[in-house]
């Protein structure tokens, strides 16, 4: 069956649309024009906060469109396994869904915002599941928070035959440890307060030497370190750690690194003396 015929043809589309990791201009052209064309945007944020996507897009929206704040009813307060946060989190998407559906169903177009890429750990998707098959959908993708990252840091991941695994910082620390040690390469996500068990399941894992921390990476604060050199335990919400695969060029690149300053003090010493 034809998607015009699932469909109702005065209904309006619903995109979920990447904003990318945090710089305006990593919005895809798509992006820009839908927002430009769209009669509703949809962000997610929690009570109190600014919507750090809606900044992202602040540039590419329509002053008459009408804006729908998501907003979280609980967040890292609640713990993500306990049966008050999934019956809290399943009743606010319920109740988002409605809400957007209803615009749908008078014949708006809406865009949902999602920081990174709508279907990589998005809350977008919790929407796209409750309304794609009563209304037309698209989906457009995100340079997510990892790619802007590692770009940031200028640090190659993987290469060749290398295994690239993506882990939540929110699993408990024998199961990172363990994951940790199993691959070349690794991002951990959504660190925040997880940072010191992280840093401890690297240790556990060997990897700690060659981790490195990123924080709002390609946004205008954004800063990099080795792991090992941060001393404190503060990480906010926009902020990852890198384990690069790419092992030996990554110790080759150090090598001559440490050869090329080497030689050039020895060049400053031989010029003064």
């Amino acid at each position: 069956m034809a998607e015009r015929d699932l469909h109702p043809q005065s209904s309006g589309r619903l995109y979920g649309v990447g904003t990318g990791p945090g710089d305006p201009d990593l919005l895809t052209l798509k992006a820009a024009r839908l927002l430009g064309q769209a009669d509703v945007i949809a962000y997610f944020a929690k009570a109190g906060n600014a919507s750090n996507a809606l900044r992202i897009v602040q540039a590419y929206r329509r002053d008459d469109v009408i804006e729908v704040p998501l907003l979280y009813p609980v967040t890292t307060e609640s713990h993500r396994h306990g049966d008050a946060y999934r019956q809290a989190i399943t009743a606010f998407y319920d109740q988002m869904a409605a809400e957007l559906a209803r615009h749908l169903s008078d014949g708006r177009n809406v865009v949902v915002l999602s920081e990174g890429d709508p279907l990589f750990y998005g809350s977008y998707m919790h929407l796209h599941v409750r309304l794609a098959s009563r209304f037309a959908t698209e989906v457009v993708p995100g340079i997510t928070a990892m790619s802007g990252c590692w770009s940031l840091a200028g640090l190659p991941i993987v290469q060749g035959d290398d295994v690239l695994t993506v882990l939540p910082g929110t699993l408990d620390e024998e199961e990172l440890a363990q994951r940790l040690a199993a691959t070349e390469a690794a991002i951990v996500m959504k660190i925040g307060r997880n940072l010191p068990k992280v840093r401890r399941a690297l240790a556990r894992a060997g990897r700690l030497d060659c981790a490195v921390y990123v924080e709002r990476g390609t946004m205008a604060e954004g800063r990099h370190l080795p792991l090992n050199r941060k001393t404190d335990d503060d990480a906010p919400y926009f902020s990852l750690v890198l384990v690069p695969g790419w092992a030996e060029q990554l110790a080759a690149t150090d090598r001559s690194a440490e050869a090329h300053e080497a030689n050039a003090s020895a060049d400053l010493e031989a010029s003064t003396s």
